[in-house]
């Protein structure tokens, strides 16, 4: 069973998937809040761009590479987007980016997960927002993260992982922020790495 992580929240990633992890998935998913038309009539939802990405970061919490909707792999290969979903429609996740543990650099000792709103719309416009992460290998969800507090906020960096003891864990950051794309953040998630 997954875990419910709650902002600020640290786990094993191998403890929680009861073994050594290869490649990991992390999913976003969202739908748009619902409007409400006069007398119930003429509503409908607005089309919400929500982009994930993945930073990755050096001992010395430099940026190493990026992978986001401009840049589907990162330059050795490890990580990789599924590709842009601009209105979150359809069941489930509506982006991924993969991750194969194993290749990801050995400079590498952070990844960084965010999203944004590239349409600018807020976060109180967004509705069933979540991201979690699966065992590629099995299938199996290991950890969910609600992402569905609703506020003024554009954007949100949603979860690190890093190495610590010859194993991967993760992070639910859960800070809020504004910015169309992952570098409006940069100021903010460099002191969280």
């Amino acid at each position: 069973m997954a875990v419910n992580l709650q902002k600020g929240q640290k786990i094993s990633l191998e403890k929680e998937a009861g073994g050594a992890l290869a490649t990991i998935v992390m999913g976003l998913g969202w739908d748009a809040v619902k409007k409400k038309g006069l007398f119930g009539f003429g509503g409908g939802d607005t089309s919400i761009d929500l982009d994930a990405s993945c930073l990755m970061f050096d001992e010395s919490k430099r940026l190493v590479d990026c992978v986001w909707f401009r840049q589907l792999q990162s330059r050795d290969g490890s990580i990789r987007h599924s590709g842009d979903n601009r209105t979150g429609e359809g069941e489930g996740d509506d982006e991924q980016i993969f991750v194969n543990l194993t290749t990801v650099p050995a400079e590498v000792k952070s990844l960084v997960f965010t999203v944004n709103s590239f349409t600018g719309q807020d976060f109180s416009q967004v509705a069933n927002a979540f991201c979690r992460i699966i065992n590629q290998t099995t299938g199996k969800e290991i950890a969910r993260y609600d992402l569905s507090v609703q506020g003024s906020h554009s954007a949100q960096i949603m979860a690190k992982l890093y190495r610590h003891g010859g194993e991967w864990k993760m992070h639910a950051i859960g800070e809020n922020g504004q910015g169309r794309t992952f570098q409006d953040l940069l100021p903010q998630i460099v002191p969280l790495i």
